[in-house]
């Protein structure tokens, strides 16, 4: 693990982590089937279709499935690469980060590794053992165990590690590093990854009146998409005013979380908001946008609202990369909320670029 990454030897207890088992279960309040990089899908008998209106940028990049190993975890990390036509030595490119949620996998999330490659930024993503798409493995009486182990603190520290050991592993690459721009580097993620990038960015939890974190210093801005709240961690102020970097941050106002004994829903993305007090900072609340929509899915709140909310999530999230990694002029951001207007129950913040 790279220099650049600290932490406190962890105790290991259950506390928000195993909460955030709820990106999972309510597969099983709902009966449902599990998704491929999503939450959870309601059982339905309708055909799943891809994403709708997803650009065809194929020549615009290609797609690389890899997979390194930690030796010091002596653990397997796979990852899959959405490399831009546009990179080079020459032209070196960003990199983005993507943290997969529970029970996702490499695979999922393409419509927006595809859109950011197309842009010109290298999306990289990360495969997490322990929390990755074996969890529905099994019969449905092991889910429950499956799920709460895969929200353990073990995995959560190992998530946050495996997104520095990618980070290391991609600019150590005799083919891809001297593409990379090093200090133009990002981390996403939806649920659990939405976390597990918090985490990577500066997000502090006590343990034993020691400071936990592991806040990479190589990340320079987050896109937090569906992020639960740190329960049991006391004032969320406390975790997540260490971090500093920009963040974009986008839910719906159905973005809900329900299994028995724990409720999260939109105004808990919303503190998690607040409670980051970077100064550079956005909010989108999409109309009727629920926790799944956000995945490949496009069942969830059905095919016409999925092709909307993903169009316009590629394309605020691509602005903000833009502003945050290339310098681009902030008032871009600020621009396209007005003009999108019509798509939020609520937007607020800004950031800072090149000349706006």
């Amino acid at each position: 693990m790279n220099s650049n990454v600290t932490a406190s030897d962890p105790v290991h207890r259950p506390r928000h982590w195993a909460a955030l088992a709820a990106s999972l279960l309510t597969a099983i309040s709902a009966a449902g089937a599990i998704a491929e990089g999503s939450a959870y899908v309601p059982v339905s008998t309708a055909p799943i279709r891809a994403a709708s209106a997803e650009p065809a940028h194929s020549d615009a990049f290609r797609t690389i499935d890899m997979q390194w190993t930690d030796a010091s975890r002596q653990r397997d990390i796979p990852v899959r690469l959405y490399w831009p036509a546009s990179a080079s030595p020459s032209a070196a490119v960003p990199l983005v980060v993507f943290s997969h949620g529970l029970g996702g996998s490499k695979n999922g999330y393409s419509y927006l590794g595809k859109h950011w490659a197309s842009l010109g930024f290298a999306s990289l993503h990360v495969q997490h053992a322990g929390s990755d798409r074996a969890v529905w493995g099994g019969n449905i009486f092991s889910l429950v165990s499956n799920v709460v182990a895969a929200a353990s603190e073990g995995n959560a520290i190992d998530r946050a590690k495996d997104v520095s050991f990618a980070i290391t592993s991609m600019l150590a690459s005799k083919d891809y590093g001297p593409s990379i721009q090093a200090n133009a580097i990002a981390v996403a993620g939806h649920s659990y990854g939405a976390n597990t990038a918090l985490l990577v960015g500066g997000a502090t939890v006590e343990r034993d009146g020691k400071s936990m974190s592991f806040r990479d210093d190589r990340v320079k801005a987050l896109i937090l998409i569906s992020a639960p709240p740190f329960v049991g961690e006391g004032d969320m102020v406390n975790v997540l005013g260490p971090i500093k970097v920009p963040t974009l941050h986008v839910t719906g106002t159905d973005d809900v979380i329900r299994v028995p004994g724990y409720y999260s829903d939109v105004t808990d993305r919303i503190k998690v908001f607040d409670a980051v007090h970077a100064p550079d900072k956005v909010l989108t609340v999409f109309k009727g946008a629920t926790h799944s929509i956000f995945t490949d899915r496009t069942g969830p709140a059905g095919v016409e609202l999925n092709s909307v909310v993903k169009r316009a999530t590629r394309e605020l999230s691509g602005v903000f990369l833009k502003i945050v990694l290339t310098n681009a002029p902030g008032k871009l951001v600020d621009d396209w909320l007005t003009a999108q207007k019509g798509l939020f129950d609520r937007y607020s913040g800004a950031v800072r670029g090149g000349k706006g």
